[in-house]
């Protein structure tokens, strides 16, 4: 079954609301095996939508409108739909009869334009409003059918609830359309596409790369029964993590800290930070995780000179002879944390985040990391340019450090 979703509402077209029944409504059709094809968001005007509810109509099976069912003039979704299906207006008592009654529970008096809602499409099938006065309706065009709801959340989602849930129930059997995501760090968009490339084409699951700001998320689709979609997703996940190996760092909703505290915590690991160009970024990120306290001792925001030397035992004569941003002084400042708070591991950022401050031989964007453990302390350089911003470069810094401490977590 083909869908397509309609948004009406100039508020929408204005940026003023964000449309989240097309959200809601996209997931409940996934969940029941539906495609949806296109979504289109028109302004209140007449025209505008009966084109579009007639494009709709020309390539869907099942059409689905929200907004533009109030009483007010600028409602205009059922006059379009009537005027799109050719259908002649007629009047529906029991709607009339329960917008009397919503008001006068309330001791109100409705003004003539409210029973405007009354006036359906001939043939068309009324879902009461259990919350509003708009009712939901069901309009059958040949062989297709068009669902049309009210636009605020709530009184559309209980629509939703007790027309077309029923309705998909009856039609769709157990097919259903689920998605998983593998998200990765540490590997740009373009590496990841070329060592997956040819799993990437399949009709059933598909395999769509997404970039994300210091990550590339995979999103497997798949469709069939339950117990087909989990096994399909199963295996493309499979091979997607042997071509990728330990650049796949979580899956969903994980984050990348959520991943590092896990493994602090299973290990026993305690840690500490020294952190210069992103501020803190990183030890919040690490404490937004519940039990933090569990692995992360100390917490050290170096970010003059002054505070490097002060605070993390680096050598003022290291930073005059290297700088402050430099493979040296993170290796300083990570073995500084390390001992000064008695951690087992030690990690270190220090960078240039802009706008100023940059040079031709140290650029806005260069950062230097840095990890020490009983094993050793090791550096690394990352370049992630200007045009990141000072707000995207800090947090693809505060990224490549939690990704540093998770990969060298896993080699323990």
């Amino acid at each position: 079954m083909r869908a397509e979703l309609i948004s009406v509402g100039t508020e929408l077209l204005l940026g003023q609301i964000t449309d989240t029944n097309a959200t809601y409504l996209a997931r409940l059709l996934a969940s029941y095996g539906v495609d949806v094809l296109a979504k289109q968001t028109v302004g209140d005007n007449l025209e505008r939508v009966r084109r579009a509810v007639s494009l709709a109509l020309a390539r869907s099976d099942l059409v689905i409108t929200t907004g533009g069912l109030g009483p007010t003039e600028d409602d205009l979704t059922v006059e379009a739909v009537a005027l799109a299906a050719g259908l002649p207006f007629v009047h529906h008592e029991e709607t009339a009869v329960r917008i009397a009654d919503f008001f006068a529970r309330r001791g109100r008096t409705p003004v003539a334009s409210v029973f405007r809602q009354a006036r359906i499409p001939s043939g068309a099938q009324v879902i009461p409003n259990r919350k509003g006065t708009a009712p939901g309706l069901i309009v059958p065009v040949g062989r297709q059918v068009i669902f049309m709801f009210p636009g605020v959340p709530a009184e559309m989602e209980g629509l939703v609830a007790d027309g077309l849930v029923p309705w998909l129930a009856e039609r769709v059997g157990d097919q259903v359309i689920r998605s998983r995501v593998l998200r990765i760090a540490g590997m740009g968009e373009s590496l990841v596409e070329e060592r997956v490339q040819d799993l990437v084409h399949g009709a059933n699951p598909t395999v769509a790369p997404l970039a994300k700001l210091g990550e590339v998320h995979l999103r497997i689709t798949a469709k069939g029964s339950p117990a087909t979609v989990t096994g399909l997703m199963d295996r493309a996940e499979a091979g997607l993590r042997e071509r990728l190996g330990d650049a796949v760092f979580g899956v969903d909703d994980e984050t990348l800290q959520a991943v590092v505290a896990r493994l602090l915590i299973e290990r026993g690991i305690s840690l500490a930070v020294a952190e210069s160009c992103t501020a803190g970024l990183l030890t919040s990120r690490l404490t937004e995780i519940p039990g933090s306290s569990a692995f992360l001792v100390a917490g050290f925001v170096a970010y003059s000179n002054e505070a490097k030397v002060r605070d993390l035992g680096v050598e003022a004569g290291l930073i005059a002879a290297h700088g402050a941003v430099s493979t040296e002084v993170a290796m300083a400042m990570a073995e500084g944390a390390r001992a000064r708070a008695g951690a087992r591991i030690g990690v270190a950022v220090t960078g240039i985040a802009g706008p100023d401050g940059g040079t031709p031989a140290k650029p806005v964007g260069l950062v230097h990391l840095a990890i020490a453990t009983d094993a050793g302390t090791r550096a690394s350089e990352v370049r992630f340019g200007a045009e990141a911003g000072r707000a995207g470069i800090r947090h693809l810094a505060a990224q490549a450090a939690l990704n540093l401490i998770r990969l060298s977590l896993l080699e323990r």
